[in-house]
């Protein structure tokens, strides 16, 4: 017996080794050149080259194609781009991946332009479908529907779901990601009556009249559904993250972030790196109550864990939910307010909720400042960054620290007095300007209204303040497309063509920066990413055309080719 168990683990060693010699990274050429190019280099003085040398992975030299020949000798690769334009590869400000790989495991409830979802009915034939695939008693989850984009204009119910199947717990995740709806099963499993009182920051909504709950839950009380929900095998974490490793590289993205990681995901997402699964760069934001405790603690040493493929960054803190969720907190209600499905429904005074209380979030924000760590804060509406800023400020007094970088998520709705607190305490704001594309037209017509739509993601305002910011997506609530980031940010147009604030559109190479140099300084790694420049690690993208050139088609444009430390990780296919 003693001798089979050896066997076995020698076995499992054996087989432990041969995947990390087959899956290893692969490693760049010695010498590669780039000629014939548009380099739109992202440096200080916004050049433009022809041609760029690659040593290894890092770059020898950028400059014209003379300066380059003398890079090139026998055993030199030498890539003729033809006019191509090669700029420093997207890196991901904020998002979530690898969830963005949910599609392979969960339905995709997304409805036009993302996905094709209309009405409610359609929803429940999509979950139909999955439930007759799936054992009794096994988790459905569905991701991605919106209430306002369904032709009922209102969140499924309990009800609903419970006639798709009341032998599987169901739970829906709402695009926001600030909310779902479960079946009366799921409710169970998750410990959920109509006596369960409201967790701190989050509401388990209940019909007015009865007191019954409506499967609808808010912030705080979506998490125990989604940890029961999303409690995935080592298999189906490996099929999600290879999904979402092809969204990602295909659109020329060489940094991807975790912005709320647990200890299971920064371990998995470690092994895939080391492996070579995940052939990007990962920056790795630990939650603040989960991870990040255990990184206070000392329980888990991040030495461990960074290298140069993978780091663990800021530490992500949440004050406030979404304002198309009407869970962000507004200095003044709501231009429409809530439906009659949703908590304080009809409340024309609503004006939403914090998910901390200010002494809590002061608290762990002045924690985190005083051990050293940079802050990620999600923030969406201008109450909460009120909120933000004060416990910020009040942490910065008690323990200054001269360049602290605490980046400021979302910004939704900063006002101008707000930006100019960020510039004098240190503070970066992260704009989720695709907002202005996806929900621009529901913000100016339900959410916000027009004054406060137009100001939304303000990055126009932000860059008058030499502000510095980055751009970001958030996937997966939107799908990963940097070029459409890009282009929302320059055009801030809706889905149906309405112009959503004229005055707070910015030029193409500043939006440009924002997601190379600027997204990589706000992580403190511009001396090693975000720009071609010597010496700097050799991750970039290659255009099949020139966003400088036509503005208004910036979207349309096509990633050829995504390099991360000299090796081409992605290649489009050409029919």
């Amino acid at each position: 017996m003693k001798k089979t168990l050896i066997k076995v683990v020698f076995l499992l060693i054996a087989v432990v080794l041969l995947a990390l010699f087959i899956l290893r990274p692969p490693t760049p050429p010695a010498s590669q050149v780039f000629i014939n190019a548009n380099v739109l280099t992202m440096d200080a003085k916004e050049t433009i080259a022809k041609a760029v040398a690659l040593e290894g992975k890092r770059i020898a030299a950028v400059g014209s194609l003379a300066d380059i020949e003398k890079h090139i000798g026998w055993r030199t690769k030498v890539h003729n781009l033809e006019g191509k334009t090669l700029m420093p590869g997207f890196i991901d400000a904020h998002s979530h991946f690898p969830v963005s790989g949910l599609r392979v495991l969960g339905v995709d409830l997304n409805s036009p332009p993302i996905g094709n979802i209309e009405n409610i009915q359609q929803l429940l034939e999509a979950l139909k479908a999955k439930v007759a695939l799936t054992d009794k008693g096994d988790w459905v989850f569905g991701f991605g529907y919106d209430d306002t984009l369904l032709a009922e204009h209102r969140h499924p119910s309990r009800a609903e779901l419970d006639r798709v199947s009341s032998q599987h717990p169901i739970f829906l995740f709402h695009v926001s990601g600030h909310m779902g709806v479960a079946n009366s099963p799921a409710l169970a499993l998750a410990g959920f009556d109509k006596t369960t009182p409201n967790p701190e920051g989050g509401v388990i909504v209940k019909d007015p009249v009865s007191g019954e709950l409506t499967g609808l839950v808010e912030e705080q009380a979506r998490i125990p559904l989604l940890r029961l929900a999303f409690d995935f095998s080592v298999l189906d974490f490996f099929s999600m993250t290879r999904d979402a490793v092809d969204t990602y590289a295909s659109a020329g993205v060489t940094t991807a972030q975790n912005g709320a990681a647990d200890i299971n995901t920064l371990r998995g997402l470690s092994l895939l790196s080391r492996l070579g699964v995940v052939p990007f760069r990962l920056e790795i934001w630990p939650f603040y109550d989960s991870l990040g405790e255990k990184l206070l603690t000392g329980e888990v040493d991040p030495d461990k864990y960074n290298n140069e493929r993978l780091r663990i960054g800021a530490v992500k803190i949440i004050a406030d939910g979404s304002i198309q969720g009407y869970t962000g907190y507004l200095t003044q209600p709501y231009h429409v307010p809530p439906g009659q499905d949703a908590s304080f429904s009809g409340n024309k005074n609503y004006v939403g909720y914090p998910t901390l209380t200010q002494k809590e979030l002061t608290d762990w924000v002045t924690r985190y400042h005083q051990a050293g760590y940079q802050l990620a804060i999600h923030g969406n509406g201008d109450a909460a960054i009120d909120e933000i800023i004060q416990a910020f400020g009040q942490a910065q007094t008690q323990y200054p620290k001269e360049d602290p970088r605490m980046i400021l998520v979302h910004a939704q709705l900063a006002r101008d007095d707000q930006l100019d607190k960020m510039k004098e305490l240190g503070i970066t704001p992260s704009f989720f300007s695709a907002h202005t594309y996806y929900w621009g037209d529901r913000h100016w017509n339900i959410f916000m209204g027009p004054e406060r739509a137009a100001n939304m993601s303000p990055a126009r305002s932000a860059q008058e303040r030499n502000l510095r910011y980055s751009l970001h997506l958030d996937t997966p609530v939107v799908p990963m497309e940097p070029l459409l980031l890009v282009w929302s940010a320059v055009n801030r147009l809706s889905t149906s063509g309405k112009v959503i604030g004229d005055h707070q559109r910015i030029t193409v190479l500043q939006a440009l920066k924002a997601v190379t140099i600027d997204a990589a300084w706000q992580i403190f790694r511009d001396r090693e990413l975000g720009s071609i420049e010597q010496g700097k690690l050799a991750d970039f993208v290659i255009l099949d055309s020139n966003p400088l050139e036509r503005p208004e088609t910036i979207r349309d444009i096509r990633v050829e080719q995504t390099w991360v430390g000299g090796v081409n990780i992605y290649q489009r296919e050409h029919p």
